[in-house]
């Protein structure tokens, strides 16, 4: 029974299955392994592609070095400007291995429809695409806005002083704006807006150690 159907399938509709359906039970796998707190969405190709974060050595001493005004703005009245979240996509992480897993997934079930229903390939494959990149945009805002929920509840950033991180964001020289860390708070992955007195910027990926917090939202940083 099951191969005639399958013999009587066109090509493409057996490709779509082939991608639909390995995909589906991977997802299905994912969710399970994430309700009962096994993996993390920061995991796997999400790592290389879309996120900066690396490993983050968690908390320990403040370096001995430390300048003597390092930590002014701890219970300070600075204020940076929020230029680096204006437009509230940055942090937006769209290429996790979940994300591109729901892609073949909708990708997938999106083309055995429309080549079910007639539809010519080229059109299924264009739309199929779309919806697929739709659903990841989608996760991607779902997983942002439920992590932030999750990270900005009752967390305190003075807790985040002398914890490493990294730098997601570029963040400009001498408090001329904010840029944007990676830093364990109270057991959680966070990220914070930084800035730093260092004269010059610390780029993307450089390791990071909080020496202070100015405001109410921004972490002071200095180059590890």
């Amino acid at each position: 029974m099951f191969i005639e159907w399958w013999n009587h399938l066109g090509t493409a509709s057996q490709i779509f299955y082939c991608i639909a359906i390995p995909a589906t039970l991977v997802l299905l796998i994912q969710t399970i392994m994430m309700l009962i707190g096994i993996g993390d969405e920061g995991d796997g190709i999400g790592d290389s592609i879309g996120d900066s974060v690396g490993d983050v050595d968690g908390v320990g001493d403040l370096p001995d070095d430390l300048p003597d005004d390092a930590l002014d703005g701890v219970f300070g009245e600075n204020s940076v400007s929020e230029a680096a979240d204006a437009s509230g996509l940055d942090g937006l992480r769209i290429f996790t291995l979940r994300g591109i897993i729901a892609f073949f997934v909708v990708f997938g079930w999106v083309g055995v429809v429309m080549q079910d229903a007639g539809v010519r390939l080229a059109i299924t494959l264009a739309v199929a695409a779309a919806s697929g990149f739709a659903m990841m945009a989608a996760l991607a805002f779902l997983f942002r806005a439920v992590m932030r929920l999750r990270s900005d509840g009752n967390a305190d950033n003075k807790n985040a002083i002398g914890t490493s991180g990294k730098v997601y964001l570029t963040i400009p020289p001498a408090r001329s704006s904010a840029g944007k860390v990676q830093v364990m708070l109270q057991g959680a992955f966070v990220e914070r807006n930084a800035v730093t007195d260092e004269p010059e910027a610390i780029p993307t990926g450089a390791e990071i150690v909080v020496v202070g917090v100015s405001g109410q939202v921004d972490l002071v940083v200095k180059r590890k």
